[in-house]
């Protein structure tokens, strides 16, 4: 479906429900990253004190969680919003 074919209510619940999803992933990743590494996520890549690897595979995790939230996200718009236009059976 072309973005042009949605109707306001999806794109309006896409855009709430990605923000909502990328706030949930960063928090997860947050956790995961300190638990995987015993130190707090990185909050700056281009420290210095960050090893090229740790900054690589950070960016790479975030960057993956990032996406899967956003699909996540919008399919479940897209599913609200042809929900609540079906007819009711």
């Amino acid at each position: 479906m072309a973005d042009d074919d949605q109707p306001l209510s999806v794109k309006v619940g896409t855009v709430v429900l990605t923000v909502a999803a990328g706030w949930v992933a960063q928090k997860l990743v947050g956790v995961i990253w300190e638990k995987a590494t015993g130190s707090a996520a990185p909050t700056n890549v281009d420290d210095d004190e960050l090893s090229i690897i740790q900054a690589v595979t950070f960016a790479a995790v975030s960057g993956g969680v990032a996406v899967l939230a956003k699909r996540i996200a919008r399919q479940g718009a897209v599913r609200a919003g042809a929900r609540f236009r079906s007819p009711a059976s």
